[in-house]
């Protein structure tokens, strides 16, 4: 008797099945959009994205200092170091005149004697500060230019092609109108220089947009963003790669422009930038003065380049997760 009372319960146990129907019932029975099931699905597919991101992102922990110089800075000082052998073993082997190619140590000396003369840093500066404001300029022109062209189908199909064709104009080609129209002065290089870097950053900023998903904007759409507000908190950051792209671009086309106008307009009332200091060399035939306004202007595009636009394209790399340990 006391077995069959106490089996008697798991005898009712079919009762269970009829509550699992019932329950399995309740998990089926609604459809659409409010389906448990189907945001149980999505959850546990959003939290297996989340952990296959988690296991590509790439650590940006700082490296340590070692492998920064190993990585970093053997490999540039390693090929200068071989240029310098290469051209010194081109001055030994005496492939050409003396003043035409001359040796490192007589360039060197070049950069002692303008070291020593207190003009090396005098050089440097005419032009960078000349390249940077003119730069901001051609920003804060090119910028705005870019989103109307980006954004407005009549402005894109009146101003750019003029912008695509502007882009590809030599900007050596602007200096004699701007002489002529603006004198020997800095209004003229800062011309040269905005007519250059313009058209590549509004292009730039064109493109970025154009590569902007639409689905972005129809979600900023949707949240309320629109207009300048849609502009600056949609469109802007997810064109930032190739805004980015164009910047950069701007920038090497304003440093050219302005080592063209420093090159074919001198003045005294201008001071002598490195551009001045190439064509100085050229009148003087001194072939090591050459050499060395080609190497600061050289050293100056890498050092900005180095300096300003490798840590931002790291910063937006790392915020999309697509920085790459190197």
């Amino acid at each position: 008797m006391g077995r069959t009372e106490t089996t008697a319960p798991k005898d009712s146990a079919p009762e269970g099945p009829a509550a699992g129907d019932t329950a399995s019932k309740g998990r089926t029975a609604p459809e659409g959009p409010a389906d448990p099931a189907d945001a149980a699905l999505q959850h546990d597919l959003a939290g297996l994205e989340a952990g296959l991101d988690a296991l590509d992102t790439v650590q940006t922990g700082r490296a340590p200092l070692r492998q920064t110089l190993v990585q970093k800075v053997l490999p540039p000082v390693i090929a200068v170091a071989l240029v310098l052998v290469v051209w010194q073993i081109l001055v030994w082997a005496k492939i050409t005149d003396d003043y035409k190619l001359p040796s490192p140590s007589a360039v060197w000396d070049e950069v002692a004697d303008a070291w020593a003369q207190g003009t090396l840093l005098g050089y440097i500066w005419t032009s960078v500060s000349r390249g940077l404001l003119g730069f901001l300029l051609a920003l804060a022109i090119g910028t705005p230019l870019g989103l109307l062209v980006a954004r407005v189908r009549f402005v894109r199909a009146a101003i750019g092609p003029i912008l695509s064709g502007l882009q590809s104009l030599p900007s050596v080609a602007w200096v004699p109108p701007a002489v002529i129209w603006l004198g020997l002065n800095d209004s003229m290089m800062y011309a040269v220089i905005l007519l250059g870097a313009v058209p590549s950053i509004a292009n730039g900023l064109v493109s970025g947009v154009d590569q902007v998903p639409p689905l972005f904007l129809r979600a900023g759409r949707t949240l309320g963003a629109t207009g300048l507000r849609g502009t600056w908190h949609i469109v802007m950051p997810a064109a930032l790669p190739g805004y980015l792209a164009g910047l950069k671009q701007g920038w090497a086309f304003s440093w050219r422009s302005l080592m063209a106008a420093e090159i074919i307009a001198s003045s005294p009332d201008l001071g002598v930038g490195l551009g001045q200091l190439l064509e100085n060399g050229r009148t003087v035939g001194s072939m090591p003065m050459v050499f060395l306004a080609i190497f600061l202007i050289l050293i100056v595009g890498i050092a900005i380049d180095l300096l300003i636009f490798s840590p931002l394209e790291r910063r937006v790399l790392r915020g999309r997760g697509l920085l790459v340990k190197s």
